[in-house]
């Protein structure tokens, strides 16, 4: 049973939308309804808007002793309820609960490191150019700030925005996904309980452009920051330019993975294929454009398709289930629209292409082999649990292919070669590269890509720094 009550968080009190406008919310991975979404008015911005300017004033000049003593009790309340966010994730998102325990575990450790953090945003003092004249550096708060948080990450999205804003001295409104609130809202009845002072966080759900459009048209907040698709982040900077906010952008990728000829096949396999299809593929740094080398590609292809075959879809909430469903039944069509054109141009269909004839919105492991480059599904960020495998024979060749899309945000390179690996690592435009794993999201790492797969980090210093503006003063006293 679905048991958290999705509200909207304005100015410290839950309440619903003052229009009583809603939206179903259902389970993917059976189509039920198992709640509703409630739609702030515009008067409900308004108010949001109003709040978290007014609890700036107040949280930017709290001690950082003190915010980081709020944020670790907000910690610990995530960690004393981790099952029951967990189960409300898994209905909302359908990952198998063991997915989102973890996601929720790193999203109280991440609170835990920006809540240190943030004790440590450090200015620095310059030595003056004439006698009696000091220089500083001071970091501050940048102000109020509006997060977009994608469906895909319903606790980690979240998280990263309201620990890095909150370490800085940051009020903000958040919109999570309508697909997938009740985790946000768990998380701000946490910072709730652990004492956040009213209005610092606000949560507000409704129609994604009208929302947006609202509130980065008021001039209180000065930042934006988005987890989303390409397309949404070009349209929110356009409409930041009018009040020239800042922006942070984690928008989409197309992460090709390199396999060298002396790579660890079974290594290889075994980790690519649980990275590929974990999320059921929804994942932006999910390796999408397998480059295998010449020598590896056939049996590497049979590896993971035969590993492919063998995981258990099912509900999330079901102990044995290894791959969830997709995010809404669009998402289905659009991946067999990409196999079909890919098989179409002469792909080799090794295993899955086709939705699951059961209720909720499964489609099956796919693994391509073989797939032409004027294939749709190798410029076209699949978003899923497909596989297209390539081989390639040089090194320079494979670069040219990896670097060929306008995206930058992940890849992955497996080699036994210590210089082979420093040399791809400098060659691929990406904000993030794994060799031979793919763990490349920590609390204290920097997460981010380059090119259209946006800019800006979150996560270690950097995600502080994003929350953060500068400002220099010079004394001179005779």
């Amino acid at each position: 049973m679905y048991e958290e009550k999705i509200e909207l968080l304005i100015g410290g009190l839950f309440r619903p939308g003052s229009e009583g406008r809603t939206q179903p919310l259902l389970n993917p991975a059976t189509g039920e309804q198992i709640s509703t979404v409630p739609h702030a008015s515009a008067a409900d911005l308004d108010a949001a808007l109003a709040a978290a300017e007014a609890a700036f004033a107040l949280w930017k000049n709290e001690t950082a002793i003190n915010r980081y003593r709020i944020m670790m009790k907000a910690a610990d309340l995530i960690d004393e309820r981790l099952e029951a966010i967990a189960r409300t994730l898994t209905m909302e998102n359908g990952k198998p609960l063991a997915e989102a325990r973890g996601e929720i575990a790193f999203s109280a450790e991440a609170t835990r490191w920006y809540a240190e953090e943030g004790k440590r945003a450090y200015g620095r003092i310059v030595p003056g150019r004439v006698p009696g004249q000091r220089q500083m550096v001071y970091k501050e708060p940048v102000g109020v700030v509006l997060a977009f948080a994608a469906w895909n990450f319903p606790a980690s999205n979240v998280i990263r925005k309201i620990s890095g804003a909150l370490a800085a001295g940051c009020a903000l409104i958040i919109k999570p996904a309508e697909e997938t609130p009740g985790t946000a809202v768990a998380f701000a009845r946490c910072f709730q309980d652990a004492g956040l002072p009213k209005g610092v966080l606000n949560v507000v759900f409704g129609v994604p452009d009208e929302v947006s459009r609202h509130l980065i048209a008021s001039p209180i907040p000065k930042k934006v920051s988005l987890t989303g698709s390409t397309a949404v982040g070009k349209h929110l900077m356009r409409l930041s330019a009018d009040t020239l906010k800042r922006t942070t952008m984690e928008l989409g990728g197309h992460a090709p993975v390199l396999v060298f000829g002396d790579a660890d096949l079974d290594h290889a396999v075994a980790t690519l294929t649980a990275t590929k299809f974990r999320n059921a593929g929804q994942v932006c740094t999910s390796p999408t454009r397998f480059f295998v080398h010449e020598s590896l590609a056939k049996p590497f292809a049979r590896g993971m398709a035969d590993k492919a075959k063998a995981l258990k879809l099912g509900n999330g909430l079901d102990a044995d289930t290894q791959m969830g469903p997709m995010i809404a039944a669009r998402r289905c069509d659009a991946i067999l629209s990409l196999v079909e054109d890919a098989v179409g141009k002469g792909a080799d269909l090794l295993t899955g292409g086709h939705r699951l004839n059961r209720p909720g919105n499964f489609f099956a492991p796919t693994v391509l082999c073989d797939v032409p480059e004027d294939a749709r599904i190798m410029s076209e960020e699949p978003f899923g649990p497909v596989a297209s495998i390539v081989p390639f024979q040089t090194f320079d060749e494979v670069i040219a292919r990896a670097n060929a899309l306008p995206y930058g945000l992940a890849s992955f390179v497996f080699t036994r070669d210590g210089a082979t690996a420093r040399d791809a690592e400098m060659a691929l435009n990406a904000g993030l590269v794994g060799v031979n794993h793919s763990m490349i999201s920590t609390p204290e790492t920097p997460f981010g890509g380059v090119n259209e797969s946006g800019f800006g980090s979150e996560s270690g210093i950097e995600g502080l720094e994003a929350f953060q503006r500068t400002k220099f003063v010079s004394e001179l006293f005779a």
